[in-house]
């Protein structure tokens, strides 16, 4: 076992002697970034490690929040542990010292990696912190994007509120390394939204204080595994009660992403047709995925933890009692609601792309789907190209979304469990990287061919000059 700080100089200089940090090929353009990314979560930070791997280095990564609070994990995340198995690797890219075990083992020993069943949620936040300075990331926090310009001859322009004020930023490339929610926006049913004040819900995603529900009554919608997440973590807070409502009468039992990972489908998905991607993914969705063993028994093994199947929530409002939530199954009153209904993918959703939305395909656009498979959530989805690339509705609408890249869910039909995915990030991450460094290397290749015919640095130096070797010859 050794100190953090020794482990990272092991760390750099197995990054060293894989030419890590080397000097990038790409034609600089003053006041110009060649990549700029949208989120400092770990999709972002992965991007940004593949990126410079590739020497592309003249790149930022923005994040809206404070250091530390990037993605999930420091915020909303209220599971104890990770889903994923804890072997899995992902942004480490293949850098056997770079990945979570070797990390983990370096600090606390063989033995303790062995014991743990997965990883803990506020050790892989740990993680991410230190692969971001292990790497030396340019990060710039509390950067919020407001509006992407369309891209105007090779350029966009980024209008963003940083820690100085607004400002402009300008990139050759544009990656929305956003996260779950970076295709759309988090779904609250309106007959909520239209029945209650904002103080008597809020939606998994949110900051939700159960320190000041001690003793209350909490319902939760929904059974995925978020519900569960947040049931035992407000229970061992020590609230009063806990009520999951599902719509379903059983919670579902298969996880397809297991398959997915066991029978090579995630590193290869995008090599489907059309059709077989969206039969795959229509199938995904139909079979949602379920909490995790360890999750739900945490939570089942309280006294105060009530599960109902087959109870949607028909209405809810606002009494003297407190909230009054109708099921099929009855009328219950609550002190809070915990709304765990997932997300809708909609690019029209996010203010940032109000400029080019309207250019950007979706899968509607260029696929019918069977009618026994149409699901207008999949249809929403943006049609992507083979490296997480925004596509076109129209070709005279092509210049001006070039270069802008959806490495966030919403390429979930296009690209499978990828981007916003710990399953999927080690593959997803060198498609990606290697699709931009591709771009820009085609956009320059007029001035690297003309250096190319004018290159004349000598190599061979010997004192057997020019005219000596012609002599040799004769």
């Amino acid at each position: 076992m050794m100190s953090l700080n020794a482990y990272s100089e092991t760390v750099r200089k197995d990054l060293q002697a894989l030419g890590f940090g080397a000097e990038t090929w790409v034609q600089s353009r003053d006041g110009i970034y060649d990549v700029i990314i949208i989120g400092g979560g770990q999709s972002g930070m992965g991007a940004a490690f593949g990126l410079m791997r590739e020497r592309v280095s003249n790149l930022l990564i923005i994040d809206e929040n404070p250091r530390g609070k990037e993605g999930p994990w420091g915020t909303y995340a209220r599971m104890i542990t990770l889903r994923t198995p804890k072997n899995l690797t992902s942004i480490d890219l293949g850098v056997p010292s770079l990945t979570f075990q070797a990390y983990w083992t370096a600090q606390h020993g063989e033995h303790s990696w062995n014991a743990i069943d997965k990883i803990p949620r506020e050790d892989w936040l740990a993680y991410l912190n230190w692969y971001r300075d292990v790497l030396d990331l340019p990060v710039q926090n509390e950067t919020r994007l407001r509006e992407i310009s369309p891209r105007h001859e090779g350029v966009y322009e980024l209008k963003v509120d940083g820690p100085d004020g607004p400002s402009v930023l300008r990139a050759r490339n544009v990656v929305l390394a956003t996260g779950i929610q970076g295709g759309g926006e988090w779904h609250t049913p309106d007959f909520i939204k239209d029945s209650l004040p904002k103080a008597r819900y809020a939606h998994t995603s949110e900051a939700i204080s159960y320190e000041d529900m001690k003793g209350k009554r909490i319902a939760i919608l929904g059974n995925g595994a978020s519900s569960f997440d947040n049931a035992q973590h407000a229970l061992t807070i020590g609230v009063g009660s806990v009520d999951v409502f599902c719509r379903r009468s059983e919670i579902p039992q298969v996880n397809p992403i297991l398959f997915m990972e066991q029978s090579g489908v995630v590193p290869r998905f995008c090599d489907l047709d059309d059709p077989l991607k969206y039969q795959v993914i229509s199938s995904f969705i139909q079979r949602a995925q379920p909490p995790t063993n360890d999750t739900f028994t945490r939570s089942a093994a309280w006294p105060n933890f009530t599960l109902h199947l087959g109870a949607p929530w028909d209405q809810v409002g606002e009494t003297d009692r407190g909230v009054e939530v109708t099921t099929p199954k009855g009328t219950f009153v609550f002190d809070f609601l915990v709304l765990s209904t997932g997300l809708v993918t909609d690019h029209d959703l996010r203010p940032e792309l109000a400029q080019v939305g309207d250019k950007i395909a979706r899968w509607h656009d260029v696929y019918q789907a069977p009618k026994d498979q149409k699901s207008q959530i999949l249809d929403n989805h943006p049609y992507l190209s083979e490296g997480f690339e925004f596509t076109p509705v129209r070709s005279d609408d092509a210049a001006e979304i070039e270069g802008l890249y959806a490495f966030n869910y919403s390429a979930l039909v296009s690209m499978g469990l990828s981007a916003a995915a710990l399953t999927g990030l080690g593959y997803a991450i060198p498609r990606l990287a290697q699709s931009i460094a591709s771009k820009l290397f085609l956009e320059d290749k007029t001035e690297w061919v003309q250096k190319y015919l004018d290159y004349d640095e000598v190599e061979f130096v010997s004192e057997w000059a020019p005219a000596k070797q012609q002599e040799a010859v004769s």
